[in-house]
């Protein structure tokens, strides 16, 4: 069974922005079993930086969050294992699949963009 996130919009003012990202080679995956809300990043197999913090400057400057940031191969070779599993558990969202998706989400995510700052 899928988590749905606390507010629905918060899903929907992202993803109408996809679009450009998509056709420019972006990836996106949603993970399946539940919500995901920790992010992860991996730079050239050797510096991890995980936690809650988004990089932007609502988590940097008024979010009580933080991220654990680690230089080491042998965490960041973990750490991508990790992902990989967590990544075959997930659904790709591609361009087309994205540009088919429904006409209510497309309302949504018109409805929820002015307040994505804030999501």
């Amino acid at each position: 069974m899928r988590m749905r996130c606390w507010w629905p919009g918060v899903r929907h003012a992202s993803r109408g922005h996809w679009g450009p990202l998509l056709r420019a080679g972006a990836n996106f995956y949603e993970y399946e079993p539940t919500m995901f809300h920790c992010k992860l990043m991996i730079v050239d197999d050797v510096w991890v930086s995980v936690g809650s913090a988004n990089v932007d400057n609502r988590s940097f400057r008024l979010n009580d969050e933080s991220n654990m940031n680690i230089y080491s191969p042998a965490f960041a070779a973990e750490q991508v294992a990790i992902f990989e599993t967590d990544k075959s558990r997930s659904d790709e969202v591609t361009y087309e699949k994205w540009k088919s998706r429904s006409f209510g989400r497309r309302i949504m995510e018109i409805l929820t963009t002015p307040f994505r700052s804030q999501l």
